[in-house]
């Protein structure tokens, strides 16, 4: 099936409804978590792995999956994502116990991890290089609403219906996501063999299996332990690289960390991703706790800033690829700013204004990432490069998780002036110390530019001149 403007909607339309169940899931069992433990008499410690694991599925399978989409077909793989997708919320829907609600999302986080970094790819295929950054923002605009009002919905969900509802609801939109996808052009790597590095993926998914599970239970752990973790994940990727260096098909071509722009971006991404989860963890409950709104009345406060989030999605798009990194810095800068603010503000309509910046700038910051790196790679290893970049932000957004929960004040909670405070102040640092960077970075790029330009410039002269010599001579 060839690419038209037709096929192209069908693309567009299922991975927005992917995108929307993914981080829909991923925000919206947060505050039914003590529910979800009295109707499967759970005690609270096993219930953080009703979220926990599904972020933690869906963050170490894509690196694999992109690629296997490249090799495989990308609208086969999207299919297969939302298919198991689909299929595990019926099983979370109707989960008699928590060990099958938590082995069902695990499963659900494999079809996630399918339908990102394949969904990104596709767009990446299918549409042209003039129209495939506006696609792409649009999606992840879709995606934007969902985080930004996954906590609201999954709540009111659950007070009106039941927590079940939240996974009843990702049935009927998976399976039109998955009929969508039926309907669009297929697209693969041809420069490539068809040969999966086995080796590779194995070793890579046990590298951010280990990671990733360090980093969402570190808190809970001695430190031997969570050195212990870093160490064997820091062991496990330094092995990988090993094998990706001699393999005959590499699951990750090393050369794409020496395309400075998207190494600049996906780190960089990172930081804002981080920063949007603990912005996305501390905003709402402080609406609750500092300025002792109700749970219905916070929700209703945080549309505009949830509003502004979505609408980033379609911004980022607009942007070119080579102003996208000077873009990032600026967000960054911005963002920095905000949390200060936030953690500064005198009254609740100071507070909901600059929240509102913040969802724009974020909002921007993290729709940029998937857009521009995009933006600079090759389209056939699009979905290697879209599977990199998307393991590292979700694993970052763990970490961000891991944060909010180490700087919660023990007694009053996150949503308390201390503890919020003391976490939108260390997510400023960490968003003013990458902005710094990047424009180190920035600069030293435009140098280096600027010589080989000069020098290009010198060479064409002294081109000329020679050949004007060899005019008069003869």
């Amino acid at each position: 099936m060839t690419s038209t403007p037709t096929t192209r909607r069908w693309a567009l339309l299922a991975m927005s409804v992917g995108v929307f169940c993914i981080q829909l899931d991923a925000f919206a069992l947060n505050l039914a978590l003590p529910r979800i433990g009295r109707d499967l008499h759970a005690g609270g410690a096993g219930l953080q792995w009703v979220t926990s694991t599904y972020l933690l599925s869906t963050g170490t399978l894509m690196l694999g999956a992109g690629r296997l989409g490249d090799l495989f077909g990308r609208r086969r793989l999207l299919i297969l994502g939302l298919a198991v997708f689909g299929a595990s919320s019926l099983v979370c829907a109707l989960a008699p116990a928590l060990h099958v609600l938590v082995g069902a999302r695990v499963v659900q986080g494999a079809g996630g991890a399918m339908v990102m970094p394949v969904g990104l790819s596709l767009l990446t295929n299918v549409y042209p290089s003039e129209l495939r950054g506006r696609a792409t923002g649009r999606a992840l605009g879709i995606g934007g609403i969902a985080t930004a009002c996954g906590p609201f919905i999954g709540s009111a969900l659950t007070a009106a219906v039941s927590w079940r509802a939240v996974f009843w609801l990702n049935v009927p939109l998976a399976a039109l996501g998955a009929a969508w996808a039926s309907r669009t052009a297929e697209s693969y790597d041809t420069s490539a063999p068809r040969r999966v590095d086995w080796r590779g993926l194995a070793t890579a998914t046990a590298a951010l299996v280990t990671l990733a599970v360090t980093v969402d239970r570190g808190r809970h752990w001695q430190w031997p332990v969570i050195l212990a973790g870093l160490v064997a994940a820091a062991a496990l990727l330094t092995w990988f690289v090993r094998l990706e260096r001699v393999a005959a098909s590499p699951l990750v071509e090393l050369t794409l960390f020496l395309n400075g722009p998207y190494v600049a971006l996906t780190l960089a991404g990172a930081v804002a991703n981080t920063a949007t989860v603990m912005f996305l963890f501390v905003v709402p409950l402080t609406l609750q706790g500092q300025w002792d709104l109700s749970v219905a009345v916070a929700g209703i406060a945080f549309l505009a800033p949830a509003l502004a989030m979505a609408l980033a999605g379609p911004i980022a798009g607009r942007v070119p690829p080579p102003a996208a990194v000077r873009v990032m810095t600026v967000c960054l800068g911005a963002g920095a700013l905000v949390l200060v603010c936030l953690a500064r503000a005198s009254s609740l309509d100071v507070y909901l204004i600059a929240a509102t910046a913040g969802g724009a700038v974020l909002g921007t910051a993290n729709s940029l990432t998937l857009v521009a790196t995009q933006g600079v790679i090759r389209p056939e290893r699009a979905g290697e490069a879209s599977g990199v970049t998307k393991t590292v932000i979700t694993v970052a957004a763990g970490l961000g998780i891991a944060l909010a929960g180490a700087v919660a004040d023990q007694k009053r909670g996150v949503g308390s002036e201390a503890a919020s405070d003391t976490a939108l102040r260390i997510t400023a640092l960490g968003c003013m110390a990458t902005c710094v960077i990047l424009a180190v970075w920035l600069g030293t790029h435009e140098r280096h530019r600027l010589r080989r330009s000069v020098r290009r410039a010198v060479k064409v002269a002294l081109g000329h001149r020679r050949g004007d010599r060899s005019t008069r001579e003869e």
